[in-house]
């Protein structure tokens, strides 16, 4: 699964790892540091915009509400959609086939149970290059009945864990190849689906980080510094 992760912003990187269009440039200025980014959060995506042609980065609530819910409040149980399914689950089916994007970070959190005192370990997982990625993600964009506004939200698609993460957990949110992107932003791609499947293991990084992330309140670079001699390796 995905439930916590961090985001940071780089006017030098993103343009270039996610081809955004000049629009979408100036976007990044306006966007601060996150380091403990928690459900509910609005988040950056990235989406193909077909008038354009061009990508497009904007923001979406994190926790997708289907268009045809009749309530926000589903937002938070589907921060994460399962890749195996989502095409056919009626929560993500239109979205898995006209709604995709990518959503950018620099790493995301896993928490371990210690099976002495019951605690749980933090890990942050980064790449082994220590730059930007993209998880897989699918959008939608929800009307309140209640009045004219709207509300773009996102979900991040997760998979079976590589051999790195099942020492953590069973799953993992899908990371993107860089050359992928724009397949996987394409709806008229057929075969997206093949794209969905665990990160190479020899690419990723598991470092373990202090319980100070837990606390959601908590969002500061305290939170991605890791504990010397406690990462996990394949």
């Amino acid at each position: 699964m995905c439930g916590r992760y961090n985001i940071i912003p780089d006017t030098e990187t993103w343009p270039r790892e996610f081809s955004l269009s000049a629009g979408s440039v100036s976007r990044i200025d306006t966007m601060k540091p996150n380091y403990n980014v928690c459900p509910s959060a609005d988040i950056p995506i990235v989406r193909y915009d077909p008038g354009s042609r061009q990508m497009e980065l904007s923001l979406a609530h994190w926790g997708l509400v289907p268009s045809w819910s009749k309530q926000r409040s589903v937002a938070y149980r589907m921060i994460n959609a399962r890749a195996e399914s989502a095409a056919e689950k009626p929560a993500y089916r239109e979205s898995f086939r006209w709604r995709r994007c990518v959503i950018p970070a620099n790493g995301f959190f896993e928490w371990e149970r210690s099976t002495g005192s019951g605690s749980k370990q933090p890990y942050l997982v980064t790449l082994q290059a220590g730059t930007v990625f993209g998880f897989a993600g699918l959008w939608d964009c929800w009307k309140d009945p209640g009045d004219d506004g709207s509300l773009i939200s996102c979900t991040i698609l997760t998979t079976c864990a590589n051999s790195l993460m099942q020492n953590i957990h069973d799953r993992m949110p899908v990371i993107l190849a860089r050359a992928h992107y724009s397949k996987w932003l394409d709806p008229v791609s057929r075969d997206s689906g093949a794209l969905l499947r665990p990160y190479s293991s020899k690419r990723m990084r598991v470092s373990a980080v202090s319980p100070y992330v837990n606390n959601p309140r908590n969002n500061n670079a305290r939170c991605i510094q890791t504990l010397e001699g406690q990462g996990i390796h394949g």
